[in-house]
C-alpha cells in the first residue's frame, strides 16, 4: 500500500472548512483573468466594509505614512488598499493552483541580469522582497526566469500549511522555515537565490530601530547578518501590478559595500530602499499588518 503524504487527521470534519473553502479556491485559480479581477474587487470591498480591525490598522498606517494626503485621499487610499488585496487573494489562488506558464504571456521581467550577475559570484543571493498583494503571485512569475527559495511562515491550521507549502514548492526550489537559519545558510552557501522579505515588525530581540516612511520602525537585523556569514549579494526586488492587468518583476543591482558592519545603518538602507518601491505603487502593499506596532522604549501604541 502506498504511504500516505498526509495525517489521517486531516480528514476530520474540524478542517472541513478548510477544504470547502480551498475547493473555491481551486476553482477561481482557474477562471479567466477579468472575472478574477473583478470577484477580488468584491471581495476587496467586503473585507473593507467587515474587517474593522483590520481596516483601523491600515488607516492608522496611512495617516502615519501619507500625512501628506487629505482626510478624503487617505480614506480612499485605504479603500484601494482592500480592493488591491483583494484582487491579489485571487492572484494567489493563480500562483498555487496554475502552471506558471499560464502567466507568461502576462508578465514580463527587468533587470534578470543583475541576479544572474550576484549568482555568479558563486555565494548565492538574498532577494528583497517586499510583502505586496502580488506576493505570490510573483513568486511564480519569478519561476519563468528563476529557480530561487523562499523563507515562509508556517500556518497554525495543518490542512492550510500542507495546500500552501505543496502549492509553494511548485514555485520554488525550496520553501524554508523563516526559524531554519541552519537551513537558510546552507541554501545559500551552496549557491542558492533565497526571497526574503524584511519589511514586517517581529519584535524587539531581532531588531534595531530605524525609520520607515519617516517613523521609527523595529527593523530586523537578519537581511544584514545572512549577509556578513555567507558573504553572498543583495539584490531588491519589485512586483508591480500595471494599469494595462500585465504584471512587471524588475531586479536591480545588488548593493555595494553591505553590510557596512552598523546594524542601525544597513536596516535604514534596506527601509529606505523599500520605501522607494512602495512609493511607485502604495496601493498593492500589505498595509494590514501591524509594521509600527514595537515602540521605543516610553512611546504608546500607535494601534
Amino acid at each position: 500500500m502506498a504511504k500516505k503524504n498526509y495525517p489521517e487527521s486531516f480528514w476530520h470534519p474540524r478542517y472541513w472548512p478548510t477544504w470547502t473553502g480551498f475547493f473555491f479556491i481551486w476553482l477561481a485559480a482557474f477562471m479567466p483573468w477579468p472575472v478574477k479581477r473583478g470577484l477580488g474587487r468584491l471581495l476587496g470591498y467586503l473585507l473593507w466594509f467587515l474587517a474593522k480591525r483590520r481596516r483601523h490598522i491600515t488607516e492608522v498606517n496611512i495617516a502615519l505614512c501619507f500625512p501628506e494626503l487629505t482626510s478624503s485621499e487617505q480614506k480612499q487610499r485605504v479603500k484601494d488598499i482592500f480592493i488591491a488585496n483583494g484582487i491579489g487573494l485571487l492572484e494567489t489562488a493563480t500562483a498555487w493552483f496554475r502552471d506558471p506558464e499560464y502567466l507568461r504571456p502576462s508578465t514580463q521581467l527587468k533587470g534578470g541580469e543583475h541576479l544572474q550577475n550576484a549568482l555568479a559570484q558563486g555565494k548565492g543571493a538574498i532577494i528583497i522582497g517586499i510583502h505586496f498583494s502580488t506576493l505570490d503571485l510573483a513568486g511564480a512569475i519569478n519561476k519563468l526566469g528563476f529557480d530561487i527559495d523562499a523563507f515562509y511562515r508556517k500556518h497554525s491550521n495543518p490542512v492550510f500549511e500542507w495546500i500552501m507549502t505543496r502549492s509553494r514548492k511548485r514555485i520554488y526550489g525550496a520553501a524554508i522555515d523563516r526559524h531554519d537559519l541552519k537551513g537558510a545558510l546552507k541554501r545559500i552557501k551552496s549557491g542558492r537565490a533565497i526571497w526574503y522579505s524584511p519589511d514586517q515588525d517581529f519584535g524587539r530581540k531581532v531588531s534595531v530601530f530605524a525609520p520607515f516612511f519617516g517613523i521609527e520602525a523595529a527593523s530586523i537585523k537578519m537581511t544584514a547578518r545572512l549577509a556578513k556569514m555567507t558573504g553572498c549579494a543583495v539584490v531588491p526586488l519589485a512586483v508591480r501590478r500595471l494599469k494595462d492587468n500585465s504584471y512587471e518583476l524588475e531586479y536591480f543591482p545588488a548593493l555595494d559595500n553591505f553590510p557596512s558592519g552598523d546594524d542601525i545603518a544597513d536596516a535604514t538602507r534596506i527601509n529606505r530602499i523599500i520605501e522607494g518601491i512602495i512609493r511607485q505603487h502604495p496601493e498593492q502593499y500589505m498595509w494590514m499588518h501591524r509594521r509600527f506596532k514595537t515602540r521605543p522604549e516610553g512611546e504608546k501604541s500607535f494601534y
